[in-house]
C-alpha cells in the first residue's frame, strides 16, 4: 500500500510493505521543513499507519538527504492564540508516537533541526548517519524548544548535555548524537534508512503484544518502585493469557522461531 498527500509546499508519502510503514517527509528544496498543512498530513499518515493491524513497525524519514529542518519559519507570523493552536497540533503527533503500542524508528540523514529534531527524539529509536547535523535551533530565533524537546532531550541526553544543546543551539554530528544518547545507532552516510529497515525486521520477529506493552509501561515513567511493580504485574498477567505467549512458549520448547500474530 502506498499513499502520497500533497500539502502546500511539499508532500508526505506513506507506504506499507510486509508489516513496515514508511512515512517520508518530502520538501527537499527546503530541507524538508514542514508547514501546517504538511504537519496535518503527517499526523494523518501516522495515525493511519499506527491503526493498521498489518503494520508492526513505523519508520520516519526525509527525502533528498535530509531528515527535517523543522517548521517553516516564514509562516510563523501569528498571534499568541494561533501559536497555541499550532503547538497543539504538533503535540498530537508527539502523543501518537509516545502512546502507540508500536515501535517508531527515525532514520536521520543530513539536517535534523528544530521540531524535526524533536520528532526524532520522540521516536523509540533513532538511526543516524555519522555526518548528520543535529541542531536544537530554537534559541537562535528567540524561542524555547518545543514539540516536547524540553521533555525528551533531558530524558535521552541527561540534563547537562540537554541544556548545552538547547541553550547554545550549536550543531553536533550524528556521531556525537549517539555518544550523547540522543541517537541509538550510527551508520555511514546514506545508510540510515537501510539500517532502520534492519532494525524494523528485528522488531517484527518478536511478540507485538509484548513490545507494545513494554512501550506502554515505559511511557508511564517516572513511577515509584511500587507503582512500577504494580504496572508490571498487571501487564504480565494479561500477556500470560495471550496466544502470543502460548506460541512463544511452544517455539522455545520446540527450538524453532516463534510465529507471533499479535493475539
Amino acid at each position: 500500500m502506498s499513499s502520497v498527500s500533497q500539502a502546500s509546499s511539499g508532500v508526505v508519502h506513506l507506504s506499507v510493505d510486509d508489516g513496515i510503514a514508511l512515512i517520508t517527509i518530502d520538501n527537499a528544496s527546503r530541507r524538508n521543513t514542514m508547514d501546517l498543512p504538511m504537519r496535518d498530513v503527517f499526523h494523518d499518515h501516522l495515525a493511519a499507519a499506527l491503526s493498521d493491524d498489518a503494520v508492526r513497525v513505523v519508520i520516519l524519514t526525509g527525502a533528498g538527504g535530509n531528515f527535517c529542518a523543522g517548521g517553516d519559519i516564514s509562516g510563523m507570523n501569528e498571534t499568541a492564540l494561533q501559536c497555541r493552536r499550532r503547538l497543539q497540533k504538533l503535540h498530537r503527533i508527539v502523543r501518537q508516537i509516545a502512546y502507540a503500542e508500536k515501535p517508531v524508528i527515525a532514520a536521520t540523514e543530513g539536517v535534523v533541526a528544530g521540531n524535526g529534531l524533536s520528532l526524532a527524539a520522540a521516536s523509540d529509536f533513532v538511526v543516524t548517519a555519522s555526518d548528520a547535523k543535529f541542531i536544537c535551533a530554537f534559541v537562535k530565533i528567540g524561542l524555547v524548544p518545543d514539540t516536547a524537546a524540553l521533555w525528551y532531550l533531558p530524558q535521552r541526553m541527561g540534563l547537562g548535555r540537554a541544556k548545552l544543546a538547547m541553550m547554545t543551539g550549536e550543531t553536533f554530528s550524528g556521531t556525537h548524537a549517539v555518544r550523547a544518547g540522543l541517537a541509538d545507532i550510527e551508520v555511514t552516510p546514506g545508510r540510515a534508512l537501510e539500517e532502520a529497515y534492519v532494525l524494523a525486521e528485528k522488531l517484527k520477529r518478536v511478540g507485538p503484544l509484548a513490545v507494545g506493552m513494554t512501550k506502554s509501561l515505559l511511557a508511564r515513567a517516572p513511577l515509584s518502585l511500587e507503582e512500577a511493580l504494580k504496572a508490571e504485574t498487571d501487564a504480565q498477567a494479561i500477556l500470560f493469557t495471550s496466544q502470543d505467549f502460548a506460541e512463544g512458549r511452544a517455539a522455545f520448547r520446540e527450538k524453532r522461531p516463534a510465529r507471533f500474530e499479535g493475539r
